[in-house]
């Protein structure tokens, strides 16, 4: 597990193999984490599980930041409870 602190201080923690939902809705299956080739950032490779279950890639602390949607903070991917 990979931890980030977001600007407001909470603490996220990245589980590869966990499925995790995008605050518009969709689930993605978290496949691995991976470097930038040439900066070495810390990236998250995922696939959607939906469609043609595309397999994408962002920067971890993206993954694990919070947006503000209609005024409130939420997570941009939500660990799914088992």
């Amino acid at each position: 597990m990979d931890e980030y602190l977001n600007d407001n201080g909470t603490e996220r923690k990245l589980k590869v193999g966990s499925i995790y939902k995008h605050f518009k809705g969709n689930e993605y299956l978290v496949l691995h984490k991976a470097k930038h080739s040439e900066t070495l950032e810390d990236l998250v490779v995922y696939q959607a599980l939906y469609g043609e279950r595309g397999i994408w890639v962002r920067p971890l602390k993206m993954f694990l930041e919070q947006v503000e949607i209609e005024g409130k903070l939420v997570n941009r991917f939500q660990e799914k409870e088992k």
